[in-house]
């Protein structure tokens, strides 16, 4: 976490006006409320247009398999060093079939050996995009194994939690209390 402590402080309940109050309830209901949420909401409009984009990127319309895009989304928010980020994503990448061995791995990045060749190719192009915002012909040609589509959405997917990431670390969103943080994103 590179801030100790919010910049942008999450609404609590006490301070939510109906605005916000319908913004949550579309998503949520009156179930548990993390605080990206609580942060996202305090511009309504912004929150909801987030939350439709955001919604495609982790629904069964993004063509990557759900293990893909977790390896691809851990990936964004190790290399933009978004502690919130990855906690999240490592608890949802667990129950989309991540092993505790590839989610370390995917801090390795794509030359460790716990790889399958497209595993790696989706990794190193996760790094182009996050250090280059550019997909090098020789990593687009290992993701060959991919459908366009699938590549598309993997570009798509590493924009989004790359602003994910920014929006994290700029305005200082703390961890929830069931989230832990990972050492290496401590500093």
């Amino acid at each position: 976490m590179r801030l100790k402590s919010p910049r942008i402080a999450p609404l609590a309940d006490a301070d939510m006006n109906a605005d916000h109050r319908e913004a949550l309830a579309a998503q949520f209901g009156r179930g548990n409320v993390y605080n990206i949420f609580r942060t996202l909401a305090r511009a309504p409009d912004a929150y909801r247009a987030f939350m439709r984009w955001g919604g495609y990127i982790l629904s069964d319309k993004n063509s990557l398999a759900p293990r893909e895009r977790e390896i691809v989304i851990l990936r964004t928010g190790y290399n933009w060093k978004s502690g919130y980020e990855w906690a999240q994503h490592v608890r949802i990448g667990k129950q989309c079939g991540l092993t505790d061995v590839e989610i370390q791995a995917i801090k390795e990045g794509p030359l460790s050996p716990d790889w399958s060749p497209i595993d790696s190719a989706m990794i190193r192009a996760t790094d182009e995009l996050t250090s280059d915002g550019f997909i090098t012909d020789r990593t687009w040609a290992e993701l060959a194994p991919l459908t366009e589509k699938q590549r598309m959405d993997l570009v798509m997917t590493v924009g989004q939690y790359t602003q994910v990431s920014m929006m994290l670390n700029s305005f200082g969103v703390q961890l929830d209390d069931d989230l832990t943080l990972d050492p290496d994103l401590a500093k």
